[in-house]
C-alpha cells in the first residue's frame, strides 16, 4: 500500500491576500504560533476569522443584546442553537441562520443547502425537529431573473423540507429592488426536546475519541465561509464549487441516527459539521471544553480521490457530523450509524494540551491552538467606525399635502392587495409540506404558525418578521417595530412571546454608513427585546450583502417564539361569524412615512418610521393576551404593512372557505390616506360576539388602551364610510392571483448575477 504525502505550497503574500487576511491578521497570526503559517493552518484561519465564522466585526455590539431569562437553557453563542424551557420537562430549541450568497449564484441549492443546516443545528441538540420557517428578500418579481432566483429557492426549500420531513409552516416572503442582485434566504428551524436531555457541542474527557459520522466529505463546499464573507460581484459565479450540495433523505437517517445516541447517552457531545467543516467542529469543540484535540485527517472516509488536508479540513459536504465518544461506547454508536446505513469512522482524540494539532500518515500537517480559533478566544474583535448616511436626514422629509386625496380609493385598495409585498403567497408556501407529521394547527396564512406538542396541552406560536424600509429609513426605531411586531404577531395567535432568534443581513462592515446603520439596528433590538422580556438567543449575522449596484436594505430579521397555554386559546386573523363586533385597538395617526402605499402608488420611500411607544405596545399585547384567555375575541390581526383597509381586507377573506364582508366607519378627522393606508404602529382589529362586546370594551378602557367599535360583520362587501365599497370577489382575485400570475409568466434563463 502506498502511503500519500503532502507537500504544502509556499505561502506568498498573494496567497494571504487570496485568503482575505489583512496584514495585520496574518501578523496576530504569527504572534499565535510563533512561527509563520503553513498552507494549511493558512486556510483553516482563514475560515475561522472569517466575517461568517467569527463574527469579528459584530460580536462586541452583539454582545450588548439581552440574553439572560430564567427560562433560557440555552445563552446565545453557547450551543448550536438556542434552548427555552417550556414547562412539563420540554424546552423548545430554536435557531434563524442566512444563506443568502449561495442562493444568489445556485438558488436551488443554495436554498436547500441552509435549510439542512439549521435543521441540523437543532437536532444536534437532542432536539427533534417539528417545524421550519423561512424569510425571503428579493428584487421586483417583474424582473426575470429574479422570478428564477424565486422559483429556484422555493424549491430548494421545499424538496429538501418536504422530503427530510419536517412542516414548512411560515415565514415572510418580501421584494425591493435593493435585493435584485443579492437575495436573501433566512433559514429557521424549531425543535423539541426533554429539558434534562439537552446535548452539548463539547470535546472533553482526555483519551475519548472523535468520531466523524453521516456523509462521505468532497470537495464541495471549500472555502464557503470565506464566500459567505464578501460582496456578490459578477465573479461569484466562478464560486459556484464554493456552494454546498445537500440530499434531504441522508439528513434524516442522520437525525434518527444522532438522537437514538444522545438517549443512549454514549456521547459526550456533538456538533454539526456546517461552515468551516471539520476545522470549526474540532476547534470549537475543544475550546469550549479547555481540551485539544488529535486527528488523524486521512481517516476520514472521503469521496473523491487525492483529497489533501487542506480539502478535508474546509470542506462543507452536507450532511456530516463530529462525535465525541464516552469512553468505552465507540462500538455501539458505530453500530448505531451502520444500522441507519451512515459512515462513522474515528478520526481523532481528545488530548489536554489544548491545542487542535492535524497528522496526516504520521506528520504533523497543521499544530493551533483551539481557542486562538473561535468566537471569544483569539479571533480578532472590531468595531468598526460609522457614519448617519446623509440620505436619512432628506428621505425623513415629507409634505402629506403634495399627495393627493382625489383618488378612487377602491382602485387603491385592490391595487395595494395586488402589490408583491402584500398579496397572498400561496404561490410560495404552497410548495411546501406545511401538515407532515400532523402537529400543525395553524399553518401558513394567519398571524403566526402555531405547531401542537403532544401528550400536553400547550402548543407553540412562531413568526419571523422585519419591514426593512421601516430600517432602512431609520434603523433603530424600524429594528425595534420589527421586534414589536414579531411579538404582536405571537399574542395575536393567542401566545405569549418567549424568546428571540436573528438574522442579521447587511452589507459591508467596513462602509461607515452600514456601520451605522448595523449598530444602531442593535440599539433597537436590545431595547425591544428587554420591554417584551423576549432574550435573544442566538442567530446569525450576514454582512456583505451587496452588489455593484450596492447593499441590500439593512434588514435584522427576528425569529421568535411564544408559548400558548391551551388549544382553546388559538386566534386566528379571519373573521368567524356574521354579526360579530369588529374593533380597532391603538390608534391612527396621519402617518405616511416608509409605507407600502408610498411605495405602491407613487414608487417612493420617504419619510419617517411611525412613532413607535414600547411600552404601550407591550401594555396592549398584554391586555390583548389577557381577553384572548378569557374567551372574548374570536379573531385578532395585527396591522401593519398596507395599514388599516388591508388589514381589514384580509380579516374578511383570508379563510376561502368562509368569507365575511364588514361595514365599518373610522374617524374621518384624519386624512383619509393616512386613515386608509397609513402604517401606525401598536394597532390590531379584533372581533368578538355582540354578548361579549361590553366585556372587551371595558376591559381594554381598564387598561387605558385606545379601544373603538369600528363595525359588524356580514354580507360580501367591504366598505369603509363613504370611501371603499368593494365586493369580496374582487378582493379575493387581486389578493390571490397576483403573485401566481406573476410567477407563472415566461421564466427567464439563468441569466447574469
Amino acid at each position: 500500500m502506498t502511503v500519500l504525502t503532502y507537500k504544502q505550497p509556499e505561502v506568498t503574500d498573494e496567497m494571504i491576500r487570496f485568503h482575505g487576511l489583512t496584514p495585520e491578521e496574518y501578523q496576530k497570526i504569527q504572534e499565535i504560533l510563533g512561527r509563520n503559517p503553513n498552507y494549511t493552518e493558512l486556510g483553516i484561519f482563514s475560515v475561522m476569522w472569517s466575517e461568517h465564522c467569527s463574527y469579528k466585526n459584530s460580536i462586541a455590539l452583539i454582545k450588548t443584546l439581552p440574553r439572560e431569562g430564567k427560562y433560557l437553557l440555552a445563552k446565545a453563542g453557547e450551543e448550536n442553537a438556542g434552548a427555552v424551557d417550556i414547562g412539563d420537562g420540554l424546552a423548545v430549541v430554536f435557531k434563524i441562520e442566512s444563506h443568502n450568497h449561495p442562493s444568489a449564484i445556485e438558488p436551488y441549492q443554495g436554498a436547500a443547502t441552509g435549510v439542512g443546516g439549521i435543521l441540523r443545528d437543532i437536532f444536534t441538540m437532542g432536539a427533534r425537529p417539528i417545524a421550519a420557517l423561512n424569510s425571503l428578500r428579493f428584487g421586483s418579481p417583474d424582473n426575470p431573473r429574479v422570478r428564477y432566483l424565486l422559483d429556484g429557492v422555493v424549491r430548494g426549500i421545499g424538496d429538501y423540507g418536504n422530503s427530510f420531513g419536517v412542516p414548512t409552516v411560515g415565514g415572510e416572503v418580501y421584494f425591493d429592488d435593493s435585493y435584485t442582485g443579492n437575495p436573501l434566504v433566512n433559514a429557521m428551524a424549531v425543535g423539541i426536546v426533554k429539558s434534562d436531555k439537552i446535548a452539548s457541542a463539547v470535546a472533553s474527557g482526555v483519551g475519548n475519541v472523535l468520531m466523524i459520522v453521516g456523509s462521505k466529505t468532497g470537495r464541495d463546499g471549500i472555502h464557503g465561509a470565506t464566500f459567505a464573507s464578501e460582496e456578490i460581484s459578477e465573479k461569484s459565479t466562478e464560486k459556484r464549487p464554493s456552494v454546498q450540495i445537500g440530499d434531504p433523505f441522508m439528513e434524516k437517517l442522520l437525525l434518527e441516527a444522532t438522537l437514538e445516541i444522545i438517549k443512549e447517552d454514549l456521547i459526550v457531545g456533538i456538533q454539526d459539521m456546517g461552515a468551516a467543516g471539520i476545522t470549526c467542529s474540532t476547534s470549537e469543540m475543544s475550546a469550549k471544553g479547555e481540551t485539544g484535540v488529535e486527528i488523524d485527517i486521512e481517516e476520514t472516509p472521503v469521496r473523491e480521490a487525492a483529497m489533501t488536508p487542506y480539502e478535508i479540513l474546509l470542506s462543507e459536504s452536507q450532511e456530516r457530523m463530529l462525535v465525541c465518544v464516552k469512553k468505552g461506547n465507540e462500538s455501539k454508536v458505530a453500530d448505531i450509524f451502520d444500522k441507519w446505513g451512515l459512515d462513522s469512522k474515528i478520526i481523532g482524540k481528545v488530548t489536554s494540551d489544548k491545542m487542535m494539532t492535524i497528522k496526516f500518515n504520521g506528520d504533523i500537517v497543521s499544530q493551533i491552538p483551539s481557542d486562538s480559533l473561535v468566537l471569544g478566544g483569539g479571533a480578532p474583535v472590531y468595531q468598526r467606525e460609522t457614519k448617519r448616511p446623509a440620505y436619512m436626514d432628506e428621505l425623513h422629509k415629507i409634505d402629506l399635502s403634495s399627495y393627493s386625496l382625489k383618488q378612487d380609493w377602491n382602485k387603491i385598495l385592490l391595487r395595494m392587495m395586488a402589490a408583491p409585498n402584500i398579496c397572498h403567497k400561496g404561490w410560495v408556501h404552497e410548495q411546501y409540506d406545511s401538515t407532515v407529521r400532523t402537529g400543525t394547527a395553524v399553518g401558513p396564512g394567519s398571524d403566526a404558525a402555531i405547531i401542537r406538542l403532544r401528550k400536553t396541552k400547550k402548543l407553540l406560536a412562531m413568526t419571523t418578521d422585519c419591514n426593512p424600509r421601516f430600517v432602512y429609513t431609520n434603523p433603530k426605531i424600524g429594528t425595534r417595530s420589527a421586534v414589536a411586531e414579531a411579538a404582536r404577531n405571537i399574542v395575536c395567535s393567542g401566545g405569549k412571546p418567549l424568546a428571540v432568534t436573528n438574522c442579521l443581513n447587511f452589507g459591508n462592515p467596513y462602509k461607515p454608513e452600514v456601520y451605522y446603520c448595523f449598530s444602531e439596528a442593535i440599539k433597537g433590538m436590545g431595547e425591544a427585546c428587554e420591554v417584551f422580556e423576549t432574550p435573544v438567543t442566538g442567530g446569525n449575522v450576514s454582512f456583505y450583502n451587496e452588489d455593484p449596484e450596492g447593499a441590500v436594505f439593512p434588514t435584522p430579521t427576528i425569529g421568535m417564539i411564544g408559548l400558548i397555554e391551551d388549544s382553546s386559546h388559538i386566534t386566528t386573523q379571519w373573521f368567524k361569524d356574521e354579526a360579530d363586533s369588529v374593533f380597532l385597538l391603538g390608534e391612527t395617526k396621519e402617518e405616511l412615512g416608509a409605507s407600502e402605499y408610498l411605495n405602491t402608488v407613487f414608487k417612493q420611500t420617504k419619510g419617517d418610521v411611525p412613532v413607535l411607544n414600547l411600552e404601550a405596545e407591550k401594555n396592549l399585547q398584554d391586555a390583548l393576551l389577557d381577553a384572548i384567555k378569557s374567551g372574548w375575541i374570536k379573531s385578532a390581526h395585527d396591522t401593519s404593512e398596507g395599514g388599516l383597509a388591508v388589514s381589514l381586507a384580509e380579516c374578511s377573506i383570508s379563510n376561502r372557505e368562509r368569507q365575511l364582508g364588514l361595514t365599518c366607519e373610522l374617524d374621518e378627522s384624519i386624512r383619509y390616506d393616512c386613515l386608509l393606508f397609513g402604517e401606525s404602529q401598536s394597532r390590531v382589529v379584533i372581533s368578538s360576539s355582540k354578548e361579549n362586546q361590553s366585556k372587551v370594551i371595558e376591559h381594554f378602557g381598564s387598561k387605558n388602551i385606545p379601544i373603538k367599535l369600528i363595525g359588524k360583520t356580514g354580507g360580501d362587501r367591504l366598505k369603509i364610510n363613504n370611501l371603499v365599497n368593494i365586493s369580496l370577489l374582487e378582493l379575493t382575485d387581486s389578493f390571490f392571483n397576483s403573485l401566481h400570475n406573476i410567477m407563472e409568466s415566461p421564466k427567464s434563463a439563468e441569466g447574469n448575477i
